[in-house]
């Protein structure tokens, strides 16, 4: 099994290599695919050297699976070659999320979607897999009809651009800006770029993903703000469903879901934080609870590592998934 990764030197990619090598997926050959600039250095996997090649050269060694971390245009341009050399592409950025043609993927709740035909398949957003990992299980008893969400997502989220100047700024340090304002000791209610319906596409890409990923039927509206968190974005969610749930039936529903965690105990201070998801695969849910302005309706706190299972964990289990099934 030939696995290239492309993208291989950057935040994501770099833990692509880490959750391949810790899933034990069976790589016979990795191809490790970075920019001309990155050609010729090494990359390190499984206690061996592999040289990073380029683009081409890599469409040329015909893997049979490309995980694409390197940005939407580089994938739009890209990941129709690999797939006419017969390789499935499992893509991290934006470029095909809404492609009706595309599927998007969360393997513990849509994967069996996927089939030999799919030979490019969409990574969801980072936000939106934590959300929809703990609305499927909720959905499928209960009938979720709306959910309010705000984000706090850190800044590992924008890159290592942003993290630099986070920890320039908290070093009373000139920083170069990657956002209009400081983001140390700050909020910033503003994710991507504005929409002309006055949210950010960050914003929208919460509400147009789960409804492809979940159903077409529920509605989301968003806040997503960036915090002066280095890893690890959180979530408070509202959620409304269309019958009367049961708090105990919920936590249990969770807590028999695939990849979530359930942290959920005020008399212990037992809650998900972003400090202690770094790092790891798992999706953390806790603070659940009535919302007594609103029958029917649920409030509860969901996080995750955004790099992890918000971008490379799920990559990777696709991937996996894949080589499993046989679609590969």
């Amino acid at each position: 099994m030939r696995i290239a990764v492309v993208g291989a030197t950057g935040m994501v990619g770099t833990e692509m290599l880490k959750v391949l090598e810790e899933y034990q997926v069976a790589i016979s050959e990795l191809i490790p695919v970075a920019s001309e600039r990155s050609v010729g250095k090494m990359v390190s996997y499984r206690g061996k050297e592999y040289p990073i090649v380029s683009m081409q050269t890599a469409v040329d060694m015909k893997p049979n699976i490309a995980i694409f971390s390197a940005g939407g245009s580089t994938s739009l341009e890209w990941a129709p070659k690999f797939a006419e050399v017969g390789c499935t592409v499992v893509d991290n950025s934006s470029a095909w999320r809404m492609d009706p043609d595309k599927k998007l993927i969360v393997p513990e709740i849509n994967g069996s979607l996927l089939t030999k035909e799919d030979k490019i398949i969409a990574n969801p957003n980072c936000s939106t897999i934590q959300l929809v990992m703990c609305l499927a299980p909720l959905h499928k008893k209960y009938g979720v009809k709306r959910v309010i969400v705000s984000t706090y997502q850190s800044v590992s989220g924008t890159g290592k651009a942003a993290i630099d100047q986070m920890e320039a700024e908290r070093a009373g340090q000139n920083a170069e800006k990657v956002y209009p304002y400081d983001i140390d000791m700050n909020c910033l209610p503003h994710c991507d770029v504005f929409q002309d319906n006055g949210y950010t596409k960050e914003e929208m890409k919460l509400t147009k993903e789960t409804k492809k990923i979940v159903d077409e039927s529920i509605n989301v509206s968003a806040t997503a703000v960036r915090v002066p968190v280095s890893g690890g974005h959180s979530e408070a969610v509202n959620i409304e469903f269309a019958s009367t749930p049961d708090l105990g039936e919920i936590r249990k529903l969770l807590h028999e879901t695939e990849g979530v965690v359930v942290q959920d105990n005020p008399d212990t201070n037992t809650y998900p934080m972003p400090k202690y998801a770094k790092g790891k695969n798992e999706v953390f849910v806790g603070r659940i609870r009535e919302d007594f302005t609103n029958p029917n309706t649920v409030n509860m706190w969901i996080v995750a590592d955004n790099l992890r299972k918000g971008a490379a964990t799920n990559a990777v289990q696709i991937a996996q998934y894949l080589i499993t099934n046989k679609l590969v």
